[in-house]
């Protein structure tokens, strides 16, 4: 038999003989552990037992011991089975306490219990922990027989019970997630207990065995067993059977694991506990699914596809691609997808990832303006970015987009005011900037900076702001950003800091601060009002230690100094170029009543110019048809020369195809003769979209806003309008222009990452500009005609 004298040193020294960081250890050391484990307890078996057979008698494991991934200190999970009667009350208190003791004199932590079958199933339907840890159940020594008939039980009702079960169990870990923590965002992570940890891969393994879904296998497994691994490490470091790594611990740890130093221990840490967490969150809904439909069932079920656009579709809480819907050839269609799959604030079903990250193919460098666009509506999403980009950077994509990625990838920060590893802590900023969009006249440049202000927290970093900076440069190369537009961005993440360290530092009423500010933004008040933006976006979602009321209230004072500072020389509005001369063919064409369209692809775009006769409401009906024909207006400029419109839009189709001249010259002709039934499907796509809005959360950063341009124009009103896009916006906001009897002399129409930047020059009927109470006016009716929707 086993020497009794020390089984924890015998256990120690099994872990110690192999290196923990050499490849295939971990596993080889527990399943060491494991078998020395059983060993010994089979030899407490036979001397408890006296070596008589006891009929209906049997030891049994749970756990880690049960599951042969026990640590060299980690606790005994036994249960002492019997059938009913097959031993007195009295020999069985006394078999158990010959077990039993032993066990505690060798200072091994011990969890037992004595059950019937019948009483480990009462145990099991009682407490959903005690069942799924049942699931585990393995014989140690005795008549195997009965440990059988225990688990083979406790797996049946588990079957059989799952699809009641499910919400409690869904409740439970809600609960315990919330009161351990992300282990992946944690500098003294609960191995086990936090979400990401060693006790999600139980769960996971007990929704497989309910039948309801399959688990990910491969890369999750590699992952528990990284874990196991800092588990073991644990141990041997502090001597004791723990699942916390504890801050002292961290560099004792990874050096026995074979890293460099704590922060790739940490970073392997985060790494894995993302990836059992996005598992479990995956299973978890698909289990969901499939109880729903265990219980609505009636007859074979078809699934339900719920179009999305660009060929995905909503199906049990998923998106997926469509029947006969090709990666190959389409370099955008990943983009698309993580974009309504976000707006709708839903996953991508992991088959349908999988097929889109290995087959759709490189986006060309520099990334065309169709996909810079389709990435600035995805980074405006809002919450539902957050899971969508999970599963991108867990599929490799995010890396293939921007290969920077992975220098900032679960990498942790020890600064007490942050929350979140640094790439975590980038999304996070992208969500709550999406918040801010309408403080800001660039949003997609203000989303670019978030997701790229801490970009150069990458190893040997000191001042991670001018790190940052040449490297959001080149990711910015890559993603086709130009030249003037990238300069800005770059300014941004190398500023980032600079408000809210001269708000907290200085003096906000020293000239010398205001100028320092000044210097920071170029003297614009506009991209103060993208750093301010940014600041606030950067702090709040560091966490509450970082953005507290009263370092907001000193960044408002010194923002609101430097804005009156900065506006006593502020440049005027650049105005609008001139229209090019109109060509004679098509103002002959225009002559005769009809309007001229021409149609120019521009790789996944298309641009639309018109030409027709300057009439009140030609822009409100020309938005109206390409809204109705399904096309997304990305920008457009408006011009009248001579008492002819010449309209240039860029517009996109998420359904596919290209804008149809012939359609659109016959819908202008008709709703220039008063025949509204060209925009007929306008009504139908509104109607579809308030809808989809319903199943989506959206990131909403609040009420229209309408406002005057003052000095902008000697000659006309201008009125900028910020407010979400939406199908048909332009063409309300044109009718509604109409209905007070305003020319739109000239526009600038925008759409930044789903946010509507538009800008209109209007006059009085006669081309005056408008009066204080017109103005008035004006802008009350555009925010109602916004918000009413």
């Amino acid at each position: 038999m086993t020497s009794p004298t020390d089984v924890t040193s015998r256990r120690l020294d099994l872990a110690g003989t192999r290196s923990f960081s050499a490849p295939g250890a971990g596993p080889a050391r527990r399943a060491a552990l494991a078998q020395f484990g059983m060993q010994w307890l089979t030899e407490l078996w036979e001397e408890a037992s006296a070596g008589r057979r006891l009929p209906g008698v049997a030891l049994a494991a749970v756990g880690s011991l049960a599951r042969r991934d026990g640590g060299p200190l980690s606790d005994f999970d036994l249960v002492l089975l019997h059938q009913t009667r097959a031993l007195g009350a009295a020999d069985l208190t006394a078999l158990a306490d010959r077990l039993w003791y032993p066990i505690w004199d060798q200072g091994v932590k011990l969890d037992h219990s004595v059950r019937t079958v019948n009483q480990c199933r009462t145990v099991a339907g009682a407490d959903l922990s005690a069942a799924v840890g049942l699931l585990d159940i393995t014989f140690v020594a005795g008549e195997e027989d009965v440990v059988n008939a225990a688990k083979s039980t406790v797996a049946h009702d588990w079957r059989g019970n799952a699809r009641t079960r499910l919400p409690q169990l869904q409740e439970q870990i809600a609960q315990r997630h919330s009161r351990q923590g992300d282990l992946a965002h944690l500098l003294e992570p609960d191995l086990k207990e936090a979400r990401g940890g060693l006790r999600d891969m139980t769960v996971l393994r007990a929704l497989a065995a309910a039948w309801l879904a399959d688990r990910p296998h491969g890369a999750v497994d590699a992952a528990y067993e990284k874990l196991l691994d800092v588990r073991d490490a644990v141990h041997v470091v502090t001597g004791r059977g723990r699942d916390r790594l504890a801050r002292e611990d961290h560099d004792a740890a990874a050096a026995l694991l074979g890293y460099h130093d704590a922060d790739q221990l940490l970073t392997d840490v985060s790494t894995s506990a993302r990836l059992i967490a996005y598992s479990l969150d995956g299973t978890l809904r698909r289990a969901a699914q499939a109880q729903r439909a265990r219980t609505l069932r009636v007859g074979p079920r078809r699934p339900r596809m719920t179009p999305l656009g660009y060929g995905l579709f909503l199906s049990d809480g998923e998106a997926v691609l469509g029947p006969g819907v090709e990666p190959a050839g389409n370099p955008l269609l990943i983009l698309r997808a993580a974009l309504v799959a976000a707006r709708n604030n839903v996953s991508i079903a992991p088959t349908t990832l999988q097929n889109l990250a290995k087959n759709c193919p490189p986006i060309p460098t520099p990334w065309p303006p169709a996909a810079l666009a389709v990435f600035g509506d995805l980074l405006a999403t809002g919450p539902g970015l957050v899971s969508v980009w999970e599963g991108l950077d867990l599929a490799g994509v995010v890396e293939k987009w921007i290969p920077e990625w992975a220098a900032v990838r679960s990498r942790p920060q020890r600064n007490a005011v942050h929350r979140h590893t640094v790439d975590r802590h980038l999304i996070e900023t992208v969500v709550r900037a999406s918040g801010l969009l309408r403080e800001v006249n660039r949003p997609d440049l203000l989303l670019l900076a978030a997701l790229l202000h801490d970009i150069g927290k990458v190893p040997g970093s000191r001042d991670h702001s001018e790190t940052g900076a040449p490297i959001a440069d080149r990711v910015l190369q890559r993603l086709g950003v130009g030249d003037e537009d990238r300069a800005l961005v770059v300014q941004l993440v190398r500023e980032h800091l600079t408000l809210i360290d001269l708000a907290t530092r200085r003096d906000g009423d020293d000239p010398q601060t205001i100028a320092m500010v000044s210097r920071a933004v170029g003297g614009s008040l506009d991209n103060l009002d993208l750093l301010r933006a940014l600041t606030e976006a950067d702090a709040s979602a560091a966490g509450p230690a970082a953005w507290t009321d009263w370092r907001a209230s000193l960044l408002d004072k010194l923002v609101t100094t430097a804005r009156a500072a900065l506006a006593e020389g502020a440049p005027a509005p650049d105005s609008f170029r001139e229209a090019d001369p109109v060509s004679p063919d098509v103002l002959s064409r225009i002559a005769v009543g009809q309007p001229v369209v021409v149609i120019t692809p521009l790789g996944g775009a298309h641009r639309v110019d018109v030409y027709d006769r300057d009439r009140l409401g030609l822009f409100a009906d020309t938005a109206g048809l390409l809204a109705a024909q399904g096309h997304i207006v990305r920008s457009a400029v408006v011009r009248t020369l001579d008492g002819i419109a010449a309209n240039e839009w860029h517009v996109e189709t998420p359904g596919g195809g290209a804008p149809e001249e012939g359609p659109l010259v016959r819908g202008l002709t008709r709703l220039a003769g008063g025949d509204r039934e060209p925009l007929a499907m306008l009504s139908r796509r509104r109607r579809a979209t308030a809808s989809d809005s319903s199943r989506a959360t959206s990131g909403s950063p609040g009420q229209t806003r309408a406002m005057v341009i003052s000095h902008a124009s000697d000659s006309a009103t201008v009125i900028e309008v910020r407010a979400t896009d939406r199908p048909g916006l332009l063409h309300d906001i044109g009718i509604t222009l109409s209905r007070a009897s305003l020319s739109v002399r000239s526009a600038h129409i925008a759409t930044y990452a789903g946010q509507a930047l538009d800008t209109f020059y209007v006059t009085e009927f006669g081309g005056r500009p408008l009066p204080p109470a017109r103005v008035a006016q004006a802008v009350s009716m555009i925010i109602d005609t916004c918000d009413g929707e």
